[in-house]
């Protein structure tokens, strides 16, 4: 582990952690094995931020990551209840081998360091590949600071193959909404848009329908479940409802699964009227004015 990672500056990415009970020993200080767990959640995480869900992704790539060893460094030690934050950057990239550091921190002091060291391999012999070229370039990309998605928009014919698949797996597969529910008539006239990884894939999708006395509509709202809560979603809607004001609609309105209501309220968006079912989901129609505020 380098010296740069007993700094908090140097780290892009950090998990926010409170230390529970379970974690802690007789002493009330973190039990040492706790902490290659930290880290190793923190690694999720940050797969996360790169927005590549991580078994899709690795698939698509041709392998898998492998750990070749774990290093612990320790100065200071984690009590019950602390809030920590966990660093996590990719400091080097092989030929197949990738190495890992973490920092944990309390506020501004440095507790404990890793070293992870990956090595990518095909998964059905365990055997080492070259990191490919496009996953390396999202590592050091984000180490960077580059923008880890993309949001572009388009007709069914371009986005549809994409977009469709993401929608199956959230709508039908994971919500359990009837496939004859799912598709209909405007998806071939509408304005779609998605958000893709650095990779390709697509982790997010929406879509534009006509407007109605000034009134667009969005619709059909996904996001990858293994990339939520990272600004997928809301990145998707900022374009779709620019090409809503782009047009010279007033509102864009919706029709919000409950359990989403607060992430659209978030995004300026009130209810209107009462509630109602659709396909046995509770949903609340809500609204947002696209005027200026002085109007």
């Amino acid at each position: 582990m380098s010296e740069a990672a007993t700094q908090r500056s140097n780290f892009r990415f950090f998990h926010r952690l409170r230390v529970r009970w379970a974690e802690v020993d007789m002493q009330k200080i973190v039990f040492n094995a706790h902490y290659l767990m930290y880290f190793d959640t923190a690694i999720s995480d940050y797969w996360r931020a790169l927005a590549l869900p991580y078994e899709e992704a690795m698939h698509a790539l041709g392998g898998d990551l492998y750990v070749r060893k774990a290093t612990i460094d320790f100065r200071a030690s984690a009590r019950m209840d602390d809030m920590l934050d966990m660093g996590v950057r990719c400091a080097r990239i092989g030929n197949s081998s990738m190495v890992f550091e973490g920092g944990l921190f309390r506020q501004d002091q440095f507790l404990v360091g890793c070293e992870l060291v990956y090595v990518f391999a095909d998964p059905a012999t365990q055997t080492s590949k070259p990191v490919p070229a496009v996953l390396r370039e999202v590592l050091t990309g984000y180490e960077a600071g580059e923008t880890m998605s993309t949001v572009e928009t388009g007709d069914w014919a371009t986005l549809g193959e994409g977009a469709g698949a993401l929608r199956r797996a959230v709508f039908i597969e994971e919500q359990n909404i009837p496939e004859a529910m799912e598709w209909d008539a405007q998806d071939a006239v509408v304005l779609h848009a998605v958000a893709r990884n650095r990779i390709g894939q697509v982790i997010a999708t929406g879509r534009l329908l006509a407007a109605e006395n000034g009134v667009s509509h969005i619709g059909r709202m996904a996001v990858h479940r293994n990339l939520r809560s990272g600004g997928h979603g809301a990145a998707v809607m900022q374009v779709l409802e620019d090409a809503a004001r782009a047009r010279g609609d007033s509102v864009v309105a919706l029709n919000a699964q409950r359990s989403a209501e607060r992430f659209y309220a978030r995004l300026g968006y009130v209810p209107h009227g009462d509630g109602f079912e659709e396909a046995g989901i509770p949903h609340i129609e809500m609204r947002r004015s696209l005027l200026p505020s002085s109007q």
